[in-house]
Order: structure tokens, then C-alpha cells, then sequence
């Protein structure tokens, strides 16, 4: 079983291991490179660019295979489009939880935040009835 990783960032060793130990996942495949351009810039302008989704569903599609777990996080619409795909495709998609920790402190006179997002597991998405 396969786990396409479809976010714009580099999988944490949490995350890798839980792919691997929960899910029982014996590969992670990563979006070639025109495919990271595209999920990773999906202009918040004008309508959805269904064209360039579309060349990330063929990915998806030509990856993998039926029950088949796509990790699938971006732009609200650009990730509905392809949840909506794997589900009607018998993918299973799922996204990362995570958990916010917030740090502030002082620094040169000024209050300075920060914020740490810790994966806590992976949850499928549901399909409403």
C-alpha cells in the first residue's frame, strides 16, 4: 500500500512513522517537481485552475491505485476538488491533525510570538451521507 504526499511541505519523521506503523504504508511517493509548482501555487485569484488540478489528478491517478492513501492538504478548494476525485476514485484521502503550541516572549522591547504545529495523527476525510 501507497501513501501519495500531496502537501506543500517535507514529511515530518512523526508523520513517516505513523504512514508506516498505523497505516501500514510500504511507500511514500512525492510530487515531482511540476507537480509540487502547481499545488504549491494555486492562485487565490479569479476561479479554481481546474486544467492544472487536473494534471495533479492524472499524477494521482497514474501513482496509484485503488486503497491507496493520498495525503492531501493545500488550497481549500484545490484539496476539495481532489478529495472529492480519490473518494469517487476508491483512494483514501486523509490530512495531518496537529496541535498548535504558542510561545510568546520579549524580545528588544517588542512581544514576540511563536508557533510550533505538532502532527498529532492522520484522519481520513469523510464523505457526507
Amino acid at each position: 500500500m501507497k501513501l501519495l504526499s500531496l502537501i506543500s511541505h517535507t514529511l515530518t519523521e512523526k508523520q513517516i512513522e505513523e504512514a508506516k506503523n498505523r497505516l501500514k504504508v510500504s511507500s511514500i511517493v512525492l510530487m515531482p517537481e511540476e507537480i509540487k509548482v502547481i499545488w504549491s501555487n494555486i492562485s487565490p485569484y479569479g476561479d479554481l485552475p481546474i486544467d492544472d488540478i487536473n494534471k495533479i489528478i492524472k499524477w494521482i491517478d497514474n501513482e496509484s491505485n485503488e486503497g491507496d492513501y493520498v495525503l492531501v492538504q493545500g488550497d481549500f478548494g484545490a484539496t476539495y476538488y481532489v478529495v472529492d476525485y480519490c473518494i469517487n476514485n476508491d483512494r483514501i484521502p486523509i490530512y495531518s491533525t496537529t496541535k498548535r503550541e504558542v510561545e510568546e516572549y520579549i524580545e528588544d522591547g517588542l512581544v514576540k510570538t511563536k508557533r510550533v504545529f505538532r502532527h498529532i495523527n492522520f484522519r481520513k476525510y469523510i464523505p457526507h451521507d
